[in-house]
């Protein structure tokens, strides 16, 4: 009942009555962004697979210029994100655009993580089943280590989090999630500014 009904229901409630609060910080967010990101704008829009698979358009704030080297590629992570982009991250502000997604469907406030299209054809049978049910805009791999833990364990998170999903536990991840807005940790990876691709083996 939970899980079919009422976790929809709440997320429409709680977002709806959220972004009524926040729009002018959202407003602000944006206004920032749009001047310090060089022309690459203030929001960042992205293919992701949702429950089933099923492929939707993330929406979240940008936090990193689209500067590119003398062959026209991309400059690496560490060096496009902006000083402001890194107070967005480590605040999470970045996240806050996907409310949008939970309104539409694409989303919950709670629950695996969005990744990418081309990881679909790399997952085994159990870590496929964290697309049994939407992502979220946080979920138990980010209160439990985020960035900083390997893919490995982050699936298995994930799985956890769809086997054992209830109210109690969305709201256990909810008072985590604040706390580690304060705590600014597992925002990066030991090696790179956001996370390392997966390569099926990692």
């Amino acid at each position: 009942m939970y899980r079919s009904f009422i976790k929809r229901l709440i997320d429409v409630v709680v977002v709806s009555c959220f972004l009524l609060v926040i729009w002018p910080i959202l407003l602000l967010v944006t206004l920032w962004l749009y001047f310090v990101n060089k022309g690459a704008g203030a929001f960042f829009f992205q293919k992701r697979p949702g429950k089933n698979g099923k492929i939707f358009e993330v929406i979240k704030f940008k936090t990193m210029t689209d500067e590119r080297d003398s062959k026209g590629n991309l400059l690496p992570d560490a060096k496009r994100i902006t000083k402001v982009g890194k107070l967005v991250r480590s605040t999470s502000l970045d996240e806050l655009p996907q409310l949008i997604n939970v309104l539409k469907g694409d989303m919950a406030l709670i629950g695996p993580r969005p990744l990418l299209p081309q990881y679909l054809a790399l997952y085994n049978e159990e870590q496929r089943r964290r697309h049994d049910v939407r992502p979220g805009i946080t979920g138990w791999a980010q209160v439990n280590g985020r960035n900083a833990i390997s893919w490995t364990k982050k699936f298995e998170l994930d799985v956890w989090y769809v086997e054992h999903c209830s109210f109690s536990l969305d709201l256990k991840i909810v008072f985590l999630t604040i706390k580690k807005i304060f705590v600014r940790e597992g925002i990066s990876s030991g090696t790179s500014a956001t996370m390392e691709a997966f390569t099926g083996n990692n």
